[in-house]
């Protein structure tokens, strides 16, 4: 996918189980990078409960473009994909994938009924879940001598760079995720710090957590 600056999702797979009138519903919810990665996660619910009556799914992920598909899965139209994928919408989430089985409990429920079922029950796997900030970071290897550990260290602290790992050798490699847009801010950071004598290399980009 392209690299967006920052979006909310999930932060981890969670499900959730929602009972009405004798019917179960139970939604499952998964970090989706990909439309391949939502339509696997999808098969995989789907292979699990093949004794459901319905496998409802909705899914939202964000690239170049945003797709979003939803399924109502036999149930009758607007009263179940649609549901789900609203309420993806309304808490602000992409990257995401949800499956919400129903195990029909012998009573109709209605139009009204279902809507609010379904509902109810992504809102509840999505709480289950978690919802986090993924925000583009760079990673920064940082080679200085022990001397500057401190001073490295408490600039990391102050500025709120995390600190992805430290590897203790003859000098001391330092790991640090720093947003995008704040990569010359950290450069000169660390030149301050350590009177420039820090060796900085520019690495890789991958989201960080907030």
């Amino acid at each position: 996918m392209s690299m967006l600056n920052k979006y909310l999702s999930v932060a981890r797979s969670a499900s959730a189980e929602l009972v009405e009138k004798k019917s179960r519903f139970i939604a499952s919810v998964s970090p989706a990078e990909s439309e391949t990665e939502a339509l696997d996660f999808i098969s995989s619910i789907r292979a699990e409960n093949r004794g459901a009556r319905h496998n409802v799914y909705a899914y939202k992920i964000a690239d170049d473009t945003v797709t979003q598909r939803f399924s109502d899965d036999g149930e009758p139209s607007g009263t179940a994909g649609m549901p789900v994928i609203e309420v993806i919408n309304r808490t602000g989430i992409v990257n995401v994938a949800i499956v919400v089985t129903r195990y029909f409990g012998g009573i109709l429920l209605g139009a009204p009924g279902l809507t609010r079922a379904y509902a109810k029950s992504a809102a509840m796997g999505i709480e289950a879940a978690g919802i986090i900030n993924n925000i583009l970071c760079t990673i920064f290897k940082i080679k200085s001598t022990y001397s500057n550990i401190g001073k490295i260290r408490n600039a990391m602290a102050g500025r709120g760079y995390a600190v992805e790992d430290i590897d203790f050798a003859e000098e001391v490699d330092i790991c640090v995720a720093v947003p995008e847009g704040e990569e010359k801010i950290f450069s000169d950071l660390i030149d301050e710090v350590t009177g420039k004598s820090a060796i900085i290399i520019k690495d890789t980009q991958k989201y960080c957590q907030k």
